[in-house]
């Protein structure tokens, strides 16, 4: 049978031989939004097409014609919206679930397959490699059992996607070393903007940071603005 991974993360293309060895069956790999198109689908003609970690809006000839599974960093219907990771480490929590539920026209709305708890420790890079493993096990039992998705239940809480500009720490109000080191962890992956501070034609850009009593150890990378446009 095949299926279809579009993934939007260089840490999830792996998944592909992963799954094709896991499960037996055909998984085909779409990385752009141009891939994603009605005609490609339906020659490949995949019983479910999941989407772990895409950031682009999915059109609604895509998941009105296919069934489409969305993951989300979040115990949904809390922190439906953008920057899930980011939202929840700002409001303190240690822990989440991973939703993974059926793509509908309103956003983070569909009926929910299954949830698996994630620990929000460590960097935002470390917290998605853990995130993809759990993703892959998720994946491996939907195509292994084909859940029928319940409704989600509750009040829906949404998160506002975060800008590049909110990176900046100057404007972060921190008051606290732990509000410093969770700021820069949380931002601290591949394609996401850094925490930074900007000084006069200069960019300084804070990545792997360690909190260890009274201080706060981090790579610090100065660059000229000009440079970066």
């Amino acid at each position: 049978m095949n299926y279809v991974l579009a993934t939007s993360r260089e840490w999830n293309e792996s998944l592909v031989k992963q799954l094709n060895e896991k499960t037996g069956h055909t998984f085909h790999l779409i990385t752009r939004t141009e891939e994603l198109t009605y005609d490609r689908l339906q020659a490949i003609s995949p019983r479910y097409v999941f989407f772990p970690h895409w950031s682009h809006i999915i059109p609604g000839e895509i998941h009105e014609a296919f069934e489409c599974v969305i993951f989300h960093m979040t115990d949904l219907p809390y922190g439906r919206g953008g920057s899930p990771l980011q939202n929840l480490i700002l409001r303190g929590h240690q822990e989440t679930r991973i939703s993974a539920l059926r793509c509908v026209a309103e956003l983070d709305a569909g009926p929910i397959y299954m949830k698996q708890p994630l620990s929000l420790e460590g960097s935002a890079y470390e917290i998605f490699l853990r995130a993809a493993d759990l993703v892959q096990q998720m994946i491996e039992e939907i195509v292994r059992t084909e859940p029928l998705p319940k409704p989600q239940d509750g009040e829906p809480t949404v998160f506002r996607r975060r800008t590049p500009e909110q990176s900046n720490l100057r404007e972060a109000n921190l008051g606290t070393l732990k509000e410093f080191f969770d700021f820069i962890r949380m931002l601290d992956a591949p394609t996401y903007p850094l925490a930074y501070i900007e000084h006069g034609d200069f960019l300084l850009e804070f990545s792997d940071a360690q909190l260890s009593g009274k201080s706060i150890e981090a790579r610090v990378t100065i660059r000229r603005k000009e440079d970066l446009q």
